[in-house]
């Protein structure tokens, strides 16, 4: 007994010394959280911005000033309101972010890229992050890479402004998306085709409700290839050509317009016997059910009881007018005598199918003779039709990142926006960035250090 008294000992003081030593079970309440490190900017980037004061939502972002068309001017004016600020739930000390603080208002706000892209490069990688600090019910958090032109005004910049990408998580009710869109010029009509990338498969209710900060990130190739990342996890890999709709080629082939079905042209498979007749003995009027002859009322059935009786501990309310209410009626309760009887009240057989039925009588369908298929109309080339064979260096320039945003929920970050031509690089950028927030709010989530701390006294358990 005194050897297993020291050993349990011994294991209690072990266990203690692991837990002392593990900064993972410090407890995080009161602690000073880790302070914000600049990150390196990648060589080349389009855009690499962050925040690192409340001043820079003047200096390094530009606040539209639209209003948009087509609606009641209670509503048009884009006044939704943004901060650079230290989101309240940041858990890096002064890690400031652009943060939407208004409910059911337009926002708009946007920056210039240092140099347009031309996507003339052999890779382009779009990355952010955001955090939902609150939650999200419905609105929006993609972001727009706008279209390079001389008119462009940001001051101005609103739904209307043209874009080339689109890219983001987006919510409304149990609809969650991910959006990636490109905006292609078809060369025949000059007209801008929105083209959608397809659903993304992974389930993507958690990013909008676990209120942590999470990393978007989009990779394009010039041979056309894309892939989408949440947290640096792949979640589609497609084609630019291929896994759009509509898609960037039209049909070599469509329908001939001025083709019209023959008159004659028969395209019922089958038609009614028009030679068939009803049998003699055809009796459309037996019903579909009859008594059971060989039922036989059960023991015990107690044909002069009913199975409702009135409440015999029932009384009339103290407020009760005979003349102005009428006659009192209790109210009916179970009959306590049915209870353990097999029935009660009048017995009748049950009924059961009847084998003489038939019901109403209707010719047999046989086949059409004349049948010639489902008519459609013949093909012919497609006076439209082109071939895109590189749809990525088709793109349209782009010389600024916006945010055009509605949103039912405020207080939702934005954060560490990277347009670069690398995907390592982005990586790298994340890493000092991302990564960083990612692993403070899993040290400052108190659900996280006791679950660690539980294993611990699990095991302490098992071994006692």
């Amino acid at each position: 007994m005194f050897v297993w008294r020291c050993l349990v000992v011994c294991l209690s003081f072990g266990l203690w010394i692991c837990t002392a030593n593990n900064p993972e079970l410090e407890p995080e309440v009161g602690k000073k959280k880790p302070s914000f490190v600049t990150p390196d900017v990648p060589n080349r980037a389009y855009l690499a911005l962050f925040f690192n004061a409340p001043s820079d939502i003047t200096q390094k972002l530009i606040v539209s000033e639209a209003r948009k068309d087509g609606i009641d001017d209670s509503i048009a004016k884009y006044d939704g309101v943004w901060s650079v600020e230290v989101p309240y739930t940041s858990a890096i000390g002064d890690d400031y972010a652009l943060v939407l603080k208004s409910k059911a208002k337009h926002h708009a706000v946007s920056t210039r890229l240092s140099r347009p892209i031309k996507f003339d490069t052999d890779e382009l990688v779009i990355q952010y992050d955001v955090k939902f600090q609150d939650g999200i019910d419905c609105g929006g958090a993609y972001i727009k890479l706008l279209s390079a032109s001389p008119n462009l005004d940001l001051k101005q910049f609103n739904d209307k402004t043209p874009y080339t990408i689109m890219f983001g998580p987006d919510k409304c009710g149990l609809e969650n998306k991910f959006h990636f869109i490109f905006r292609y010029k078809n060369p025949n009509t000059g007209v801008y085709e929105e083209k959608h990338a397809k659903k993304v498969v992974p389930e993507l209710e958690s990013y909008f409700s676990d209120k942590k900060t999470h990393l978007y990130t989009l990779v394009l190739r010039s041979d056309n290839s894309f892939e989408r990342y949440i947290d640096q996890i792949k979640v589609q890999s497609g084609n630019l050509l291929d896994d759009f709709d509509p898609p960037v080629n039209p049909p070599k082939e469509i329908d001939d317009p001025h083709d019209k079905k023959p008159s004659d042209w028969d395209e019922r498979e089958k038609i009614v016997d028009i030679n068939a007749k009803k049998p003699d003995d055809w009796d459309e009027d037996a019903p579909a059910t009859i008594e059971d002859e060989n039922a036989v009322k059960p023991s015990g059935w107690l044909d002069d009881e009913p199975e409702m009786i009135p409440d015999p501990s029932a009384e009339p309310p103290k407020d009760w007018d005979r003349e102005m209410d009428g006659e009192w009626v209790a109210p009916k309760i179970n009959n306590p005598k049915c209870a353990n009887a097999p029935g009660c009240g009048e017995w009748h057989r049950p009924l059961v199918p009847n084998p003489k039925y038939k019901g109403k009588w209707s010719a047999p369908m046989i086949p059409n003779p004349n049948f010639k298929g489902i008519w459609a109309p013949k093909k012919i080339p497609n006076p439209n039709y082109f071939e895109e064979k590189n749809p990525f260096k088709s793109l349209s320039e782009v010389s600024a990142l916006g945010l055009e945003l509605w949103s039912m929920a405020n207080e939702i970050s934005f954060d560490n926006f990277l347009i670069v031509d690398s995907k390592r690089a982005a990586d790298e950028f994340a890493q000092q960035t991302w990564a960083v927030k990612k692993e403070a709010e899993r040290l400052a989530d108190p659900k996280a250090v006791s679950s660690i701390g539980f294993k611990y006294f699990s095991l302490f358990f098992f071994l006692l």
